[in-house]
């Protein structure tokens, strides 16, 4: 997998995609704050804590410890949430924007596209990215972006035209459990912090979920072209990715190495689908260069 050398400031990438759950960061920011202003609050009336458990506790060492362990943890409560406001900010634009770059990277030869697919296109970021290349290398070829609501697809379709690549794009809603295309139909198939979020409403860690997000690995299999790559960036489940993949009989799989996104682990896993039907079993190649 390659890594892309591509970089752009992060108001640019605001300004263009904007920022899905943007209610997450607010309610981050709101409560960082309110520790903050509590533990400053510990420190400044620091006798009158002190007292006030006093009152509880018999012994002045035991309410002196609890007032000074009451404002210590509202202060680390509060370093938490700014880390992850911080952290969820530069996931949600920068780090997407990087791993869109990294993910097409990791196909070698974008002149023989003639069709992508992105899975979950959201607002565009690794839409874009794919449209982006296609057009450096020349390739008359196209992208379709596949999103749950049409409200979505449509928001899609003006960050391609801001963009400049408005002609490489389609976007479609559809089911992605089901995908509305034929088998073998895409060069490629890319998909970017989505496919945890199917089977959501049976809970993440359910079997039902699991299945969910297993037969969305399944079509990505079926409609990519034999010979096709497929490259998926996703949150905690990789390593079940990895081993349906393997099921699957694909080939070069890779992953690349741990990087934090949204609070959590996240991976990006690279595969090939055989020309040929393989019985053997698949290599796993962990690639650190990314």
């Amino acid at each position: 997998m390659g890594k892309s050398n591509s970089s752009r400031d992060w108001t640019q990438i605001y300004a263009i995609y904007g920022m899905d759950q943007w209610q997450t960061l607010v309610f981050l920011l709101c409560h960082a704050v309110f520790f903050s202003l509590l533990s400053v609050l510990f420190l400044l009336y620091f006798d009158s804590v002190f007292h006030f458990f006093h009152t509880f506790l018999s012994s002045p060492g035991a309410a002196r410890f609890a007032a000074g362990f009451g404002g210590a943890v509202t202060a680390i409560s509060a370093v938490c949430l700014f880390f992850s406001a911080a952290n969820f900010f530069y996931s949600a634009g920068p780090l997407h924007y990087d791993m869109a770059q990294r993910m097409v990277g990791s196909v070698n030869d974008w002149s023989t596209v003639k069709l992508a697919l992105d899975i979950g296109c959201g607002r565009g970021i690794l839409l874009n990215a794919v449209a982006t290349q296609l057009k450096k290398t020349g390739s008359s070829g196209r992208v379709v972006g596949l999103d749950r609501t049409k409200r979505t697809t449509l928001s899609t379709l003006r960050t391609a035209n801001v963009e400049g690549v408005g002609e490489y794009v389609t976007c479609r809603e559809g089911d992605v459990r089901s995908l509305p295309f034929g088998d073998n139909y895409f060069d490629v198939v890319v998909s970017a912090v989505f496919v945890h979020t199917v089977g959501k409403e049976y809970g993440t860690r359910t079997v039902e979920a699991a299945a969910e997000r297993m037969r969305v690995l399944g079509e990505m299999v079926r409609v990519l072209k034999p010979g096709g790559v497929g490259v998926v960036w996703d949150l905690l489940h990789v390593p079940d990715y990895v081993r349906r993949l393997q099921e699957l009989k694909m080939e070069d799989i890779r992953v690349s190495e741990r990087v934090t996104a949204f609070m959590v682990s996240s991976h990006m896993v690279s595969f090939r689908k055989p020309s040929q039907h393989i019985l053997g079993p698949s290599e796993v190649r962990l690639d650190w260069r990314c």
